[in-house]
């Protein structure tokens, strides 16, 4: 039965192969977060409005649109949810195991632009220092601010 399904699969080469293998494979949402930091080393936190309210303190962050690369979902949300362009650095963690979801982070520096926050999102945005950050901080997020530390 093998060698015939084996032989089979190798018949069907193409578009009609990637078809298949969508819908037996599982489909997740990309979590994409980014670590930005000013040329003071200070961190961009944002107080998210959908976020519980005990811990609202967040890196900025949101989910990959279908074809897009990770590095251009950071530089879309810090711009749609601040206004602020960054350029995008190095991958910092990427994890896996849940059960519809994969989450991504990356280093970002802030090139420019003038705070504008997205109020249906966002009720506030600071920069701060990584030695004095706030209460309701994600803990993720602190460990990631933690292991991006200059």
């Amino acid at each position: 039965m093998n060698n015939f399904l084996a032989r089979l699969w190798l018949l069907i080469r193409g578009p009609l192969q990637w078809r298949l293998l969508w819908l037996w494979n599982a489909k997740f949402m990309i979590g994409v977060t980014g670590v930005v930091r000013d040329e003071e080393g200070r961190v961009l936190l944002l107080r998210h409005r959908m976020w519980p309210p005990d811990r609202q303190w967040g890196c900025p962050t949101g989910y990959a649109n279908r074809g897009e690369k990770f590095e251009d979902t950071v530089i879309r949300e810090v711009r749609e949810e601040t206004g602020l362009h960054v350029k995008v650095g190095s991958l910092i963690h990427l994890k896996s195991g849940y059960r519809l979801r994969v989450e991504a982070a990356y280093e970002a520096a802030f090139i420019g632009g003038t705070l504008a926050i997205d109020p249906t999102e966002i009720l506030e945005a600071t920069w701060f220092s990584p030695h004095d950050l706030p209460q309701g901080l994600q803990e993720s997020h602190r460990l990631l601010i933690q292991r991006t530390q200059p």
